[in-house]
């Protein structure tokens, strides 16, 4: 607990700003690191389900990613059926509701998936890079950058 004193208004704004939280078993997996700016510059209520949902994917899709090794890249796994996986190489959002994740399946086939909010479930996978690709392509960096441009 702090000593310092707020004004209402402070604490309401306070309360309006993103915040993030985890406890890891593993020390060195991370804690949740301060939200980037990028995502404060927009107030949460002026956001759509969609947006919202977006800027915070791509927080753990980056935090994935610093955890993996040089021979690893981030993809998403799907529940139900055959539809396997999806190596996430793109991301994007259509207000007000829908998410988008463009990419390749194992077999290099191109995939994407169109996802509305309210059915959002995503399981990010570390997949062995893809063989032609000296490095491994790190898209979590890419959209974080592309927060802060905005």
């Amino acid at each position: 607990m702090d000593d310092k004193i707020s004004t209402s208004a402070e604490a309401h704004e306070g309360d309006a700003l993103p915040r993030r939280h985890e406890v890891h078993a593993d020390p060195a997996a991370g804690n949740g690191e301060e939200v980037p700016e990028g995502l404060r510059r927009k107030p949460v209520e002026q956001k759509s389900p969609a947006e919202w949902a977006y800027e915070r994917l791509i927080l753990y899709i980056k935090n994935f990613e610093e955890q993996l090794d040089n021979e690893h890249e981030v993809a998403m796994g799907f529940t139900g059926g055959d539809a396997g996986v999806l190596r996430i190489e793109g991301m994007g959002f259509f207000d007000p509701d829908i998410v988008t994740f463009y990419g390749s399946d194992p077999t290099g086939a191109k995939t994407q998936l169109v996802q509305h909010v309210s059915q959002l479930n995503v399981l990010l996978r570390a997949l062995p890079k893809q063989i032609e690709t000296e490095a491994p392509r790190r898209i979590g960096f890419r959209l974080v950058q592309d927060l802060e441009k905005a």
